[in-house]
């Protein structure tokens, strides 16, 4: 069990990477537009798809305000996507929670990464903390609870 605050990107990005190799069973994440993830290198995917091949249930949420990014810039992550789409769900959420500032990233309903504001790197990081990452997770409900536009992870055409 530990809590501890995270002031620069540095400790931020140190965070995400403890948070995936936790991610054992489910992996939910709320944010702008993933940018500040950095899901394209080799060890991040290779957590994700770890936790996405171990499961044939929905184990991997993201939830964004804005999909575009995703798209254009993250094509591994799009093709894990697709790969996995028995077993994740992407959805831009919709206008009216927009002005939603922070960014959630819950491992297993007892781990999490919680940015306050997505333009600064100040983060919570929780380990092992599932009393207190039950709010986020019910937060995150909340947030998947209003909706919104599911990404297309393929590209159907001629």
């Amino acid at each position: 069990m530990s809590r501890e605050l995270l002031n620069s990107w540095a400790e931020y990005h140190d965070g995400i990477d403890r948070i995936l190799a936790l991610a054992k069973r489910q992996l939910w994440i709320y944010d702008e537009d993933l940018a500040a993830f950095r899901l394209e290198s080799p060890e991040r995917m290779d957590c994700l798809q770890a936790l996405l091949a171990a499961h044939p249930a929905e184990c991997l949420a993201i939830a964004l305000r804005n999909t575009e990014p995703l798209q254009r810039n993250n094509p591994r992550l799009c093709r894990l996507l697709a790969t996995y789409s028995h077993n994740t769900a992407v959805w831009q959420t919709p206008d009216q929670i927009g002005h939603l500032r922070d960014s959630l990233l819950i491992a297993d309903a007892a781990s999490a990464l919680i940015r306050f504001d997505r333009d600064q790197p100040r983060a919570k990081l929780l380990l092992d903390e599932p009393d207190e990452v039950r709010a986020y997770w019910q937060r995150f409900a909340a947030i998947r609870a209003e909706g919104g536009t599911p990404l297309a992870t393929t590209t159907i055409g001629l």
